[in-house]
């Protein structure tokens, strides 16, 4: 769990499967397939199905997955790319010792030998359940709470090291709210029927967990109540996903004694001790609030309660590595009751995934060399360009911006940075030591490494040539702090992004998400920070009236979008990442006219440039989704659903009226003086 400030054109990814020629695109793949599409929808009444109607009654979701669509189908086709590495590697038996070959082989077969993690059963936390029951007085809890941050598990809160939010060029320790087992503290809070029932099955959830690790029944009932309790207080501490996006609130700078002072009830050097951080320095505790919160529940909470509090956080954050009936039981709680899989993906997808993320960069190096065409890059580089002076050409023309803020943004946007397919320099892994023996102990022990090396970051400059995700990766970010946008090469692939397709089709995909994450430096929060990647208040108060006023309107409209019935979008919670969809698709569009004065455009099988552009957007969207995983994601999620990313951002846009012929009798006709124009 990184808490690095950046906004993801993605949050999660889940896979399904589907015959794809991503990476060796002939001239005959068609970038837009009409047997995808369902003409029984009128575009104005649902542009989502109108596009994607087939392709989604085609391709259902797979028992293993919560939900199914373009990206997991990239995602998937990469996971067959890396096994062909891992299998590669994992057959060798010349891989030199210490080698990144070495590594992956003995990674990923220590975690396919079910019947060795079997055997071992609960044992392998043995070690962690002494630390803890060896607590004796509750001032002995950060010390193992840090021991236990150290490996990757985050009972209380999670500290990470970042750039310092109002000097970007250095590192700093930041500390985060953290701590529950449920994945969003408002299923701890609110009333609604579904949040009850999640509470009453999470705890039924963490007493059977326990009894699998040898407590008796009465002991785990009565742990699992107490532990409940314990993270409902915190819960209660905590702020929400909204107030959370707030970075001036979330900026709070302070010495180690500072922080001692509001919690004295923690002892904090003995933490910093234990994570290996000797000499803290100024940190920036994100939220105070849950800190202070954290000082409160130290005293009111009987340290038996935190000792089985303790002990659940490393049962469940080691549980899917464990033997095969825990990692069951685990999946039946998270997998199927609170997101709808019906079966858990196979062995070698969830061992991959770990092995991928355990040698992320490792792995990149040999992802890269065989399946990324040098090629994408150049094109890449070209749409980028083209967007550059659309957002230049756009801010110029704003109505509603001073002159001196544009000359700010103007600044911001020259100097924005784009990293395409891969870093220029790797991560070295030799450090790192993996072994036949045990996989937990590998899981382990490149938890540690990956903490290791963030905590040796702090105070010292930021490495601008850093990536936060790994080449193989089917996502993209923008960093605020580091002012930058990142493609990896796994996203750079149909259809998404197609080296053969027609220039309509590709503005309208990744130049649409190009265009989002370059308006995430511009939107509700990116907009804070300026061109050196400083929280600094650099608009004119009139600008930020002005821009907050508009803004409103796509609250709004999101408010009132419904997906479930009774269920609709949180405008405010998704308001960024709603801000970055439609100024993505307006920059995008003018980067294709861009285009178009040096290329022809045609029409092809009777859809014009401008549909194509339109259908092209709505293409990287097609998803189906189960309910329970759709009502997560309203209230965990700062991305819209699929269908509301499709069919709100382009009825805001005037162009797509035209190319569409939409008129008011259409379902999802917008008035023109209620169209959201911000970008």
């Amino acid at each position: 769990m990184q808490k690095r400030i950046i906004y993801m054109i993605l949050i999660t990814i889940v896979a399904g499967f589907q015959a794809n020629a991503a990476n060796n695109p002939t001239k005959t793949e068609r970038a837009i397939d009409p047997a995808n599409m369902d003409l029984s929808y009128r575009p104005g009444d649902n542009f989502f199905r109108y596009v994607n109607g087939k392709w989604l009654d085609n391709n259902p979701i797979p028992d293993e997955y919560s939900s199914y669509g373009a990206t997991t189908v990239i995602f998937e086709n990469n996971q067959l790319q890396l096994k062909s590495i891992i299998d590669e590697a994992s057959q060798s038996t010349e891989a030199t010792p210490g080698s990144i070959k070495q590594k992956i082989r003995d990674f990923y077969n220590s975690g396919m030998d079910i019947e060795k993690i079997n055997k071992l059963g609960i044992s392998t936390l043995k070690a962690d359940f002494e630390l803890i029951d060896a607590i004796r007085t509750k001032s002995e809890l950060a010390a193992v709470t840090g021991q236990l941050h150290r490996q990757g598990i985050h009972p209380c809160f999670y500290l990470y090291a970042g750039a310092d939010m109002k000097n970007a060029g250095i590192v700093i320790a930041n500390i985060y709210q953290a701590g529950l087992g449920l994945p969003e503290r408002d299923y701890y809070l609110d009333t609604d029927e579904r949040s009850l029932e999640i509470r009453q099955e999470y705890e039924q959830h963490i007493a059977q967990m326990l009894e699998l690790s040898q407590e008796t029944a009465g002991d785990a009932k009565l742990m699992a109540k107490n532990i409940l309790a314990l993270e409902t207080d915190m819960a209660g501490h905590m702020l929400s996903r909204v107030e959370s996006r707030d970075p001036n609130r979330t900026y709070n700078k302070m010495s180690l004694e500072a922080l001692q002072q509001i919690s004295p009830n923690f002892d904090w050097e003995s933490y910093f001790t234990a994570i290996g951080y000797t000499d803290p320095s100024d940190l920036n505790v994100r939220m105070t609030e849950h800190i202070k919160g954290l000082n409160q529940l130290i005293e009111t909470h009987e340290l038996d309660s935190w000792k089985a509090y303790l002990k659940w956080h490393v049962l469940s954050n080691s549980a899917s590595y464990l033997s095969e009936e825990i990692v069951q039981k685990n999946f039946d709680f998270f997998g199927t009751f609170l997101s709808g899989s019906l079966t858990m993906q196979p062995r070698w997808k969830r061992v991959l995934n770990r092995t991928s993320s355990a040698l992320g960069e490792g792995i990149g190096q040999l992802y890269v060399e065989k399946y990324f065409p040098p090629e994408a890059k150049a094109r890449m580089e070209k749409l980028v360009a083209n967007l550059r002076i659309s957002l230049q050409n756009r801010i110029n023309q704003l109505d509603w911006m001073s002159a001196v803020t544009k000359e700010k943004a103007q600044e911001k946007l020259a100097g924005m940075n784009l990293k395409v397919g891969y870093p220029d320099q790797w991560i070295d892994y030799s450090p790192l030591q993996v072994s036949a023996d045990s996989y937990f102990e590998n899981i382990r022990a490149a938890i540690a490494f990956d903490f290791d090396r963030d905590i040796a970051k702090i105070g010292k400059a930021v490495d601008k040539g850093e990536w936060h995700m790994t080449p193989q990766t089917v996502n993209a970010y923008y960093s605020p702090t580091m002012n930058e946008i990142v493609f990896p090469a796994g996203i750079l692939q149909p259809p998404f992004f197609n080296l053969n397709a027609d220039d309509p089709v590709n503005y309208g995909a990744i130049g649409v998400v190009i265009g989002h994450e370059m308006t995430h430096g511009f939107d509700d929060q990116g907009r804070k920070y300026d061109k050196d990647g400083n929280l600094n208040n650099w608009w004119l108060d009139t600008d930020s009236e002005l821009f907050d006023e508009k803004t409103k309107q796509l609250v709004v409209l999101y408010d009132r979008f419904e997906v479930l019935e009774n269920k609709t979008v949180n405008g405010k919670l998704t308001l960024g990442e709603n801000i970055a969809d439609l100024g993505g698709l307006h920059i995008a569009w003018d980067a294709m006219n861009l285009a178009a004065e040096e290329q022809k455009q045609e029409t092809i099988d009777g859809f014009t440039p401008e549909q194509r552009f339109f259908m092209a957007y709505a293409q990287i969207w097609r998803s189906n989704i189960r309910e329970k995983s759709l009502l997560r994601n309203l209230q965990e999620d700062v991305h819209s659903p699929a269908l509301a990313r499709v069919n709100r951002p382009v009825f805001n846009m005037d162009q797509f009226y035209e190319a569409f012929a939409i008129s008011p009798e259409n379902k999802l006709y917008i008035p023109a003086e209620e169209r959201a124009r911000i970008w």
